[in-house]
């Protein structure tokens, strides 16, 4: 019996990841021609091809639970075409240990999505992102791709980040409770040092009365809250951070009054992706025992896909409507989940 389930495994599991690579691949293909429009400053082609295979481990991270649909239902298609599925029935293999079987696979596949979700997609991401940033900009000022951070009436922007501590174009604008600018400041370059940072080459405009007072120094320390542990989730964008990092931010966006919701949205998406693979294991598994088990591997992967396309785009709209509406953005997260794992089961009953 364990040949019986390392044989169903490994059928699976390499349909799983042949999927895998080919969305990784067309993906990062598309993704590498779109950066070709992006060149200019010093982000040559060079800088497309490095950027590109950084952001590899976020893609296989995103398709993961697709490629384990489509695999699920590639691998056991191709041993039902052969009758192999129909011959371990009638040997007395029951159907729920072939579902725990195909499940091993998919358990492998989130291991690999969880070290790859905390570990290395937020790290490539954040070189990549910067890598980008520096070299478009030519002058370290405002470019319109850098990051936004906001701490009580101090509204921040930097042109670029480094994930050793170290800030590009820190451009400052500070309000009065009544919503009004006093003081606006911009720097080219910030160091941090051991409990805070220093800003180098210095301008700050300060509105005194009915006049703008400017001022120019060398350096001057900059006391915040921001560390380099925060920064290195500020710079990423929330479903590119991982689950401790996105716990880490929305506690501090708490603590300084801020809302919550993207970053909680982004939050309940990482923490049950691997019950969200699991669902749609358990739907592509129901196919191939129910309505698909007769039908073609063309018509099959593209069931798969419609499949995968409809879930994600369920989840996609019940997230910003959580946001919207108000509601607890784990339902959104969990809703298309739970009509999965409901689907999947009584197809897999009616099978039974």
């Amino acid at each position: 019996m364990r040949k019986l389930d390392r044989y169903i495994a490994w059928n699976v599991f390499s349909a799983m990841v042949m999927v895998l690579i080919i969305l990784v691949v067309l993906e990062s293909l598309f993704s590498f021609l779109a950066q070709l429009d992006d060149m200019r400053g010093n982000y040559q082609f060079t800088d497309v091809i490095a950027y590109t295979l950084l952001m590899i481990p976020k893609k296989i991270y995103e398709f993961i639970p697709v490629s384990a649909l489509i695999g699920c239902l590639a691998g056991l298609g191709s041993m039902a075409a052969n009758s192999e599925l129909v011959v371990m029935r009638a040997s007395g293999v029951s159907l729920w240990r072939m579902v725990l079987s195909v499940m091993k696979p998919a358990l492998l596949l989130v291991l690999v999505g969880i070290t790859l979700g905390e570990y290395v997609a937020p790290m490539t991401e954040q070189v990549a992102e910067t890598r980008k940033a520096i070299a478009r900009s030519t002058n370290g000022e405002y470019s319109g791709e850098g990051v936004w951070h906001r701490e009580g009436n101090e509204y921040m922007y930097f042109n670029a980040v480094e994930p050793n501590g170290v800030l590009y174009g820190v451009s400052r604008f500070i309000f009065d409770d009544d919503k009004k600018l006093i003081e606006s400041s911009f720097a080219k370059r910030a160091l941090y040092q051991q409990d805070h940072w220093i800003l180098e080459d210095v301008t700050t405009s300060r509105r005194e009365g009915d006049s703008i007072v400017s001022s120019t120094v060398t350096t001057m320390p900059w006391e915040t809250s921001l560390t380099t542990t925060l920064l290195k989730v500020v710079v990423v964008q929330p479903d590119a951070l991982s689950i401790t990092g996105l716990h880490t931010y929305t506690e501090y966006l708490k603590e300084q009054g801020l809302d919550t919701g993207e970053y909680s949205l982004a939050f309940w998406t990482k923490a049950l992706q691997p019950i969200s693979v699991f669902s749609l294991v358990l739907v592509g598994i129901s196919f191939v025992f129910g309505p698909l088990r007769s039908v073609s591997m063309g018509l099959r992967i593209f069931s798969g896909v419609i499949t995968g396309v409809a879930f994600m785009i369920i989840q996609n709209l019940l997230g910003p409507s959580s946001l919207v509406f108000g509601f607890p953005p784990f339902i959104s997260v969990m809703l298309p989940v739970m009509i999965c794992i409901l689907v999947g089961w009584l197809l897999l009953w009616r099978a039974a």
